[in-house]
């Protein structure tokens, strides 16, 4: 295949900065593996523990109450509103005045997250009614459920607080210490279910209670950080503050986007909470294996990207900034696409082999692998959307994504319907999948109003590239799955060595084939490993 063109014009300059990003978003990835090694370390003795019963149903449910809230109020519209903001201070006027909109944002979100937790707890039955409907048929399950509930909701306080210092941060540039901070909280929940789950009456609570000690660790572990950037959190009550103001007003359509998302979410809880026992177990684990390489991909270069589109949006670069979401997305895609075919071929496997001990029974295996499949075909799309979505906030416009959500939410709800009664849980994880496609494409299309048309061609040429190099990536799991180790019982170490030697000849072969190709992603990547500097 010959060169590919350039995907853009370049200048040093340009070049630079793409490199610090994919610099960043690879110490990111670093981190976010660490973390997602502890988090299969923590699901495998959750698994092990608790398997897809009563306890890990309730577990599951009642956590995502807190973490949806999280998500909603705290990483999700914190990024959306506080990064911009806070940028445009930091480059327009003076350190003290970044200080004071820093110190007045964190006394305010203080405030609105406490009052958001008591209601929590004072509520918690309601809101498990309305996102468990089908627990009601089962009382114990039920009051278990609210019970975590309630124990988790302090979560909410500390994993906002963190969010919040991971925001400043971030825009300074410093990112290993917030990519760091979920190891803390993976430490905190496994060192709970193996020291003082098993001393509780009902060792489910025990997880409870390292979710909560795990976001308060989050949130401390960065504060010797942003002491070094004199960013040492204060009270300082100013709710009339200009910057807070605006945080404010790009918060609140943040929130709304953001809700639709979570509804999203909600919708397979409710339904999946009518469907066998398992179902939202299936689902849950069947998320975490998207997660891994959404975390490392997605989420890290969407992370390292916003405050550089901040930067350009604050000095009015619109054509850079078209230029870095074309960027971000071939980035995505480079990788995104041969991670899809090798969860989607490697699923059982890595289900087996990571889960399938204890009460974690062959039927919660292929439950789960079938949830994965459905969702892993949407993979491309939940990280093309971090950096679409990215550009809409760099622009401080929060309202176009919440209106395209809505579009998503209803195309979600109908998917889900058509599909749970052929598929079970795995129409709902496919009508995820679909509803978050058509909202990449909706988006995409409304964003060229605003920095004009991404350059398609190389778009296209990238995405043919990347997908004639995938070929290699078929044929190694296609190798792996079909041994017939699998079919044994036992070999957990055997067939822990075919899986990572699988993986790593995949993806060696892989970034060879790309290498052979001449790909710019390859050699921008390759730039940014073997460069000393450090964005940190």
């Amino acid at each position: 295949m010959p060169d590919s063109p350039p995907p853009s014009t370049s200048s040093p300059q340009k070049t630079g900065e793409d490199g610090r990003i994919l610099r960043a978003s690879i110490l990111i990835s670093g981190a976010t593996f660490l973390s997602r090694l502890l988090g299969f370390a923590r699901d495998m003795l959750l698994a092990r523990l608790f398997g897809a019963g009563v306890a890990a149903d309730a577990f599951f449910v009642a956590y995502r109450i807190p973490n949806m809230l999280r998500e909603l109020f705290a990483e999700g519209s914190m990024s959306a509103a506080f990064i911009p903001v806070f940028s445009e201070y930091r480059k327009r006027r003076s350190h003290q005045d970044a200080k004071d909109l820093a110190n007045a944002a964190f006394t305010a979100f203080l405030l609105i997250m406490t009052a958001m937790c008591i209601l929590g707890v004072l509520g918690a039955p309601v809101v498990v009614y309305l996102i468990a409907m089908g627990f009601s048929d089962d009382p114990e399950k039920q009051a278990l459920t609210i019970q975590l509930t309630r124990l988790m909701f302090p979560y909410l306080i500390f994993i906002g607080l963190s969010a919040l210092a991971m925001g400043i941060l971030n825009t300074l540039r410093s990112f290993a210490a917030p990519a760091l901070a979920p190891v803390m909280f993976n430490l905190a929940i496994i060192s709970c279910a193996l020291f003082l789950a098993p001393q509780l009456e009902h060792p489910i609570y025990g997880i409870a209670i390292g979710v909560v000690l795990g976001g308060l660790a989050q949130f401390l572990v960065q504060i010797p950080h942003l002491r070094k950037f004199d960013f040492a959190f204060v009270w300082r009550w100013q709710p009339t503050h200009p910057g807070v103001l605006r945080i404010g007003k790009l918060i609140i359509p943040t929130v709304f986007g953001l809700g639709i998302t979570q509804a999203n979410i909600l919708v397979n809880t409710i339904l999946a909470s009518f469907l066998v026992t398992g179902s939202v177990t299936y689902l849950f684990y069947g998320m975490r294996l998207i997660h891994f390489p959404l975390g490392l991909v997605g989420i890290a270069l969407a992370t390292a990207i916003l405050p550089s589109l901040s930067d350009l949006t604050a000095d009015g670069a619109r054509q850079e900034v078209n230029t870095r979401v074309e960027f971000g997305l071939r980035h995505v895609l480079f990788l995104m696409i041969p991670a899809t075919v090798g969860l989607i071929m490697l699923r059982t496997p890595l289900i087996q082999l990571f889960f399938e001990h204890g009460e974690f029974t062959a039927t919660a295996t292929q439950g789960t692998a079938d949830a994965v499949l459905f969702y892993a075909v949407g993979l491309w799309a939940f990280g093309a959307i971090r950096i679409v979505v990215s550009a809409f906030y760099a622009l401080q416009d929060t309202r176009t994504p919440v209106a395209v959500a809505m579009l998503a939410l209803v195309c979600n709800v109908l998917f889900s319907l058509f599909l749970m009664g052929p598929l079970q849980h795995g129409g709902l994880a496919l009508a995820t999948s679909l509803a978050t496609m058509i909202n990449v494409f909706t988006l995409i299309v409304l964003l060229r109003r605003k920095i004009g048309p991404l350059n398609w061609h190389s778009l296209l040429y990238s995405v043919i590239r990347t997908s004639v190099a995938s070929c290699v990536v078929v044929a190694v799991c296609y190798a792996v799955t079909s041994h017939a180790l699998w079919n044994q019982d036992g070999q957990s170490l055997m067939k822990g060595m075919l899986l990572g030697g699988g993986v790593v000849f995949s993806i060696s072969g892989y970034l060879g084939v790309q290498r052979l190709m001449r790909s710019v992603e390859f050699s921008a990547m390759w730039d940014a490993i073997s460069k000393r500097s450090s964005p940190c």
